[in-house]
Order: C-alpha cells, then structure tokens, then sequence
C-alpha cells in the first residue's frame, strides 16, 4: 500500500476538520484511533478549553516523542480563498486548506510513519509518545506547558522530540530548527499631564518625555549572539499617545515591544536593564512584561544527527540547523532535558489565505520520521 496515498488521506481527514483554535474538531479522536491500533496507551488531558493528548506505547526509556498542534489560525477573508479552507483539494501536486502545513500534514506524516515503523520493529527499544495540543495557535497556557508540568509531577521523561512545525524553506528538509531565540514582551503606560499645547508651563508631555528611553532601547546593543543564535533584537510593536485634537497634549502614551533573545542573556537581564534606562529618564510609568518563553538549543548530538542523516537519506538535502523565527512548544519541552529538533514541510503559505502543502513534502516526511526512529530506537547503541 502507498504510504504517500495513506498520509495525503490522513492530511484530508485532519484538514476537514474546522479546528479553530483552540476547538480540537475531532482531530485527536482520529488520532486515539490509529495509534490504539498500534498499542499505544492514550491519555487525554483537559485543561480549560483545550484538549491535550499524550500517548505513549512502552514502558522503557529512551522516550521519543512525535509533539504537534491539531488547532489553526482563523481563515480570515473567506471570499480570497479558491476554495473552502475546511474541504481539502488536490491542485498541481499541492494540497489546500487551513492547516495542511501547519501543522496537520506534519501530524498525518507522523503517525504513518509511526504505523510503518511499528509493523517492521514491533519490538523496537525504548518507547514512542505523541504529545499532542489543540492550543498552540492561541494563548498556548493550556496546552503543551500543562501537559508537560503533569509529566514532570510524575517524572515521566522526553528524551527526544520532534515537533512538527513547518521548519523548510525552499525544499523539505532543508532547514530543521534545533533552537528558538526567547520572547518577552513590555507593555509600558508612561504617564504626563495634560493640558493645552499653548501653556507647556502647564503640562507634562509623556511623548517628549520617553522619546529618549525609546531611542535608548532601540539602540541598546544586548549581545553579540553566538555561534547558534543572531544578537538580541529588540522591536517596538506599537506606540500611541492623544487625545484626537492636535491642541491637546496627551496625559500618557502606551508603547508595546518585544525582544527576541539568544542564549547570551536571560529574561531577569532584560528586566533589570530595560528599567534602568525608563528609570535613568525619570519616566512615571507602569511596565507589565509577558514571558513567551526562555531560549532553548539542542547541540549536534543522537536527535540532530539522525534527523540530518534521514533527511539526506530521503531526498538528497544536507539539512542546515537554525533558530530562526518565532517561537514554537518545544520551548515547553526542551527544559526538562530533552532534545528538540523541528523538521515539517515548507513554510511559504502557512497563516495565510489558500495555504497548502506539497505532496512530495509529505512523502519526503513520512520517510524522514521513519528513518529517524529507525536510528535511534533500533540502530542507536
């Protein structure tokens, strides 16, 4: 039977289903199914609004862990869409809909290859998990983090993990995410007087008043990075201040930023350094900060090397580490001591209208997860 037909099918099955984060649709039901044919021991978890699955099939460590998100983003303009994003088609080798490439082929991809690798290696070493969220697309507290902090309360162990975000380029495979910068993000409220822009004996303008700090924040040089990680970047997101009348100066003004970190500083760093400045100014603010998450890296070692030798393995592409992007839940997964590598298809369409995944990808990445189980739960010493 072709394994490409079996994960296009899969992919359908998934995307069919209008899992708008964080409602689940019945993604991780058909999930349940095929891995409970396969032995797996299913447990779901329910925190709030979202719906976790964590399955695992044995008893043994090493624990190697397929991790992925069923929820996606919002459709958005209906009418710019080709087709309906919720009923999947196949056009020119692409398959179309809201989540084909993020991340639903990617989760259609490991189970066929977990399905493949149980018929051959029934009796494999170690173990197999699927850790599974349907709230990685929204506010991601209920999802992945809770399911974690309920494995580490009974000190059951990752020890590899693949998370199947859309990690390529160009072609599958050609980029795999080792790492992720950290993420912490201000919410700053300066406060002034208001009053008339004729009397400025009379006001306290907050907009003359920050320009400074905010001129000082964005030049500030936090790290040089290293050989993983860019330096810091520092990025206002918004800034605004008025009243609506251009005879008014504002009582305060509201900017929000954020930082993407490498593994050079730490968020407490960040704190301190970011008050200092707003403080050296003088300012009367309040700053509410948002931790997305702490850097994480996982060096050349069993799960990078396997992953880059399926890859060439599978399609001929000598795959380039990074830690480029946003953030992803292996920054959930990664302090507990696990190795963490992202490997999914190509990320050109993924949030945006007509997304869609290429069927090659998905038969370069069945194989790709095959191998690399292969590597590590049966050729691995």
């Amino acid at each position: 039977m072709s394994n490409t037909s079996e994960v296009i099918e899969l992919t359908k099955e998934l995307v069919s289903r209008p899992s708008v984060t964080p409602v689940d649709a019945g993604c991780q039901e058909l999930i349940k199914q095929h891995l409970s044919e396969l032995g797996f021991n299913n447990e779901t978890m329910v925190f709030e609004d979202t719906t976790n699955l964590w399955a695992r099939r044995g008893n043994a460590a090493p624990v190697f862990c397929f991790a992925g998100h069923t929820d996606v983003v919002p459709v958005g303009n209906l009418d710019k869409w080709s087709s309906d994003p919720f009923v999947p088609i196949i056009k020119n080798g692409w398959l179309y809909g809201r989540g084909a490439a993020d991340m639903k082929g990617s989760l259609a991809a490991m189970l066929v290859a977990t399905e493949r690798f149980v018929k051959d290696y029934p009796y494999h070493n170690g173990s197999i998990a699927f850790l599974i969220t349907s709230d990685e697309e929204g506010p991601f507290i209920n999802g992945t983090t809770r399911v974690i902090d309920t494995l580490e309360a009974r000190n059951e162990k990752i020890d590899w993990c693949i998370v199947g975000e859309p990690s390529s380029t160009d072609k599958c495979g050609d980029i795999v995410k080792n790492g992720r910068r950290g993420s912490i993000t201000a919410d700053v409220h300066v406060h002034g007087v208001q009053g008339h822009v004729a009397y400025p004996h009379l006001v306290k303008n907050p907009i003359h008043m920050v320009a400074p700090a905010l001129a000082e924040l964005a030049e500030y040089r936090w790290d040089n990075g290293n050989d993983y990680f860019p330096p810091t970047s520092l990025q206002f997101s918004n800034i605004n201040a008025g009243t609506g009348a251009t005879n008014v100066v504002p009582g305060e003004l509201h900017t929000v930023f954020n930082l993407r970190y490498s593994t050079e500083i730490n968020d407490q760093f960040i704190v301190d350094k970011v008050t200092d400045i707003l403080n050296k100014h003088q300012l009367d603010y309040e700053i509410n900060w948002t931790f997305n998450g702490q850097p994480f890296l996982t060096e050349p070692g069993d799960l990078l090397n396997a992953v880059i030798t399926a890859v060439e393995e599978t399609n001929g592409v000598k795959a380039q580490p990074s830690t480029s992007g946003g953030t992803s839940d292996g920054r959930f997964i990664a302090p507990t001591g696990a190795q963490v590598v992202e490997l999914g298809p190509t990320n050109a369409t993924i949030h945006k209208v007509n997304e869609c995944v290429n069927c090659q990808d998905l038969e370069d990445l069945v194989e790709m997860y095959y191998l690399t189980m292969k590597k590590l739960l049966v050729e691995h010493p």
